[in-house]
C-alpha cells in the first residue's frame, strides 16, 4: 500500500483561531480528518505530523525517505528561510509537494519565495485548505498512473 506523510510547520496547530481572515475557521485536525477519509477511499495509507520546532521538521523528512511514497509539506514560515529543511528534501528520494492556505505570492514580500520549491516536485499555494486536498488528489492520480 502506498503511504502519504503530512507534514504540518510552526502556527499550524493554531487553524481554525488563527488569523481566521486569512486562514479560515477549519481546524488542522479538520483537515486532517478530510485528507485521511479520502486516502482511505483511494486505498493508501496516510500519517500526519506537526511541530513548530525545525530540527523536529528535518528529522520527519529524513526518517521518511523509503518509508513513504510522497510527502505534502506545509512548512509555514520555515518555507522561506529553512536551508536546513531545503537539504534534507533534496537528500532523500522521496517526492515533496509543497502546500499553503494562502497565496504566498500575493501576501507580504518577505514570503513571496520559497526556498523548498526548487527542491519540491511541485508548489500548491491560495487554494485555501483544498491547497491540501489538491496536492491528495495529484498524488493519488500519479498512484494510479
Amino acid at each position: 500500500m502506498a503511504k502519504v506523510l503530512v507534514l504540518n510547520g510552526p502556527n499550524l496547530n493554531l487553524l481554525g483561531t488563527r488569523e481566521p481572515e486569512i486562514y479560515g475557521s477549519t481546524t488542522l485536525k479538520d483537515i486532517e480528518q478530510m485528507m485521511a477519509a479520502r486516502a482511505k477511499e483511494a486505498g493508501i495509507g496516510i500519517d500526519f505530523y506537526q511541530s513548530n520546532h525545525e530540527g523536529c521538521l528535518v528529522d520527519k523528512v529524513q526518517e521518511a525517505n523509503h518509508h513513504y511514497d510522497y510527502i505534502i509539506f506545509n512548512a509555514a514560515a520555515f518555507t522561506h528561510y529553512s536551508i536546513a529543511l531545503r537539504d534534507a528534501i533534496a537528500a532523500i528520494d522521496v517526492p515533496l509537494i509543497e502546500v499553503h492556505i494562502s497565496n504566498i505570492h500575493k501576501r507580504e514580500e518577505f514570503r513571496h519565495s520559497s526556498v523548498l520549491a526548487p527542491v519540491a516536485m511541485g508548489q500548491i499555494c491560495g487554494l485555501g485548505i483544498e491547497s491540501y486536498m489538491a496536492a491528495l488528489e495529484a498524488i493519488i492520480y500519479k498512484l494510479k498512473k
